[in-house]
């Protein structure tokens, strides 16, 4: 698998993510720019011993990382995905694209979309998940549709 974060901001958000990429065996792309510099410790310590496993690649653009690794499927996250996380089948090498904490993804990036999906939460509150909570979720369900591989 594979985890896309678009332009995030908050390191230790990132910190979190990328423990989670390398206890799943996920790469993690990072779309700059960045909203902190990857040697700032907020970001070492929330990945604490982690870090050096990290399977990390950083992108200086969003249609980079596209063209290097076209023909693959990407699919999108946002509070404006046409259908639910869960509700699609996840290929191993499928590239699973989260937008920035405050912005999400681009409409840009989303009006090219093959597959925009969604997580169910209450409309009462305008507010969404957390990134690595919303991280987390969508890539176990993925994970565990492919019998978690590689994971005991």
């Amino acid at each position: 698998m594979h985890l896309v974060l678009v332009e995030p901001e908050i390191p230790q958000n990132t910190g979190n993510v990328a423990r989670t990429c390398v206890m799943t065996g996920t790469k993690l792309h990072l779309v700059e720019p960045l909203g902190f510099s990857l040697s700032e410790k907020e970001v070492r310590r929330s990945g604490l011993d982690y870090w050096q496993y990290l399977d990390l690649e950083v992108h200086s653009s969003f249609q980079e990382i596209k063209e290097k690794y076209t023909p693959a499927r990407f699919v999108y996250f946002s509070t404006r995905g046409r259908s639910y996380y869960h509700q699609i089948d996840y290929s191993s090498d499928d590239f699973l694209v989260f937008g920035s904490e405050t912005k999400g993804l681009d409409q840009a990036i989303l009006d090219r979309a093959e597959i925009t999906l969604r997580i169910p939460m209450v409309d009462q509150i305008p507010r969404s998940l957390n990134l690595g909570n919303s991280v987390a979720l969508v890539l176990y369900e993925a994970l565990r549709q492919q019998g978690f591989p590689g994971m005991k």
